[in-house]
Order: structure tokens, then sequence, then C-alpha cells
């Protein structure tokens, strides 16, 4: 019971690269020190303007704070992306994100 509580108040980042693309899977908070993990991940993973394809997965992340919210905006900003969401809360987090740009929302059935 105790390791669930915790697992529900942590991040999974997976990334799976390959030439042409890099897909991002978020799980769980995008929040705080999590938010902090999730760009320093975005710099070493691109830490130059790159031609990949890049998606990030948002179906299954369940919270973003303002700073997780900012991050995601600055990856966004940053590169050509295409979120895909799941849920009404991922919808809402990726039109969040994507206020200051017009890339691609793909929403999961």
């Amino acid at each position: 019971m105790a390791w669930r509580r915790m697992s529900q108040l942590t991040l999974r980042i997976t990334i799976e690269e390959s030439a042409e693309a890099t897909d991002i899977k978020l799980e769980g908070r995008i929040a705080g020190l999590w938010a902090d993990e999730l760009r320093r991940t975005w710099l070493e993973i691109f830490p130059l303007p790159s031609a990949r394809k890049l998606t990030i997965n948002l179906c299954d992340a369940t919270y973003a704070d303002a700073d997780g919210i900012q991050v995601l905006r600055e990856i966004y900003s940053q590169h050509p992306a295409r979120l895909i969401t799941s849920t009404p809360l991922t919808q809402y987090l990726a039109e969040e994100v994507m206020r200051e740009g017009a890339n691609q929302v793909r929403q999961e059935s």
C-alpha cells in the first residue's frame, strides 16, 4: 500500500530513440522536482536542434503543476512535437502546453 502511494507521487520517463524519432512517455506527476528531472532529461537527449521527430505520450500523466507545464512548453517550443493524450485531463494538459504553438495533438481511443 505504501509503495502504491509513493508511485502516485513520482514521474516515470521512458525514452525510445531511433535515428528518425524520439518517443517520450510520461507516467505520473509532472510536478516539482520531477519537472526539473524532465528538463534535465530533455537537455541530455536533445542538447542541440535535431531533425528527429518527437512524440510526447501524456496518456498516463496524472497531474502537472505550473513548473511541469512550463517544462513541457519549453520542450514543445524548442522542437516540433506530437502530443498524445487519452483522457480529458491529458487533453487539457496538451492544450495548455500548446497554447503558444500549433503542432499536432492526437487523442488515443
